[in-house]
């Protein structure tokens, strides 16, 4: 369960992840949390969420996005909203190490995706890019499509 000051990282993709308000902090409207990426983290698939919207901060390093298959290199100080319904992914795409606020705003259930894509990493069961396996992704497809969707395969699958 998240809670404010709790960190979990995925050595798999590169990002450990700093709770900074939660859920019940926030009555679930909002998620906070500071992202730290490793150099050349690996890409997400791209995916869209259906009902949140999302901002990023950057506060160190740089990031880069892929929105609607556009490319956009973010650098300290930079902010960027990407709206519910935009196909997007992201990622640290360098040397040095990059940390971002980013907030989900409302949170729904966010915080409970994160720990479990992070706990099946570190119990071995995705591949090197941090990919669960087809039926693995099959049951996640299924309990967070409110508001997480990735776009391969189709839904339909």
């Amino acid at each position: 369960m998240a809670y404010r000051g709790k960190t979990i990282a995925n050595l798999k993709t590169g990002m450990t992840i700093k709770f900074l308000q939660t859920t019940g902090d926030t009555t679930g409207k909002l998620l906070e949390i500071e992202a730290t990426y490793q150099p050349h983290s690996k890409e997400p698939v791209p995916h869209y969420h259906p009902n949140q919207d999302e901002d990023y901060e950057i506060i160190s390093g740089e990031f880069t996005a892929r929105i609607e298959g556009q490319l956009k290199v973010l650098k300290a100080g930079d902010k960027l909203h990407i709206p519910r319904n935009t196909i997007h992914s992201a990622w640290n795409n360098t040397d040095g190490i990059t940390v971002m606020k980013w907030k989900v705003y409302p949170s729904m259930n966010t915080e409970y995706f994160l720990e479990t894509v992070t706990g099946l990493a570190i119990d071995g069961k995705t591949n090197e890019q941090g990919m669960p396996d087809l039926l693995q992704n099959i049951l996640l497809a299924r309990k967070f499509a409110d508001f997480f969707c990735v776009i391969r395969p189709p839904m339909l699958v």
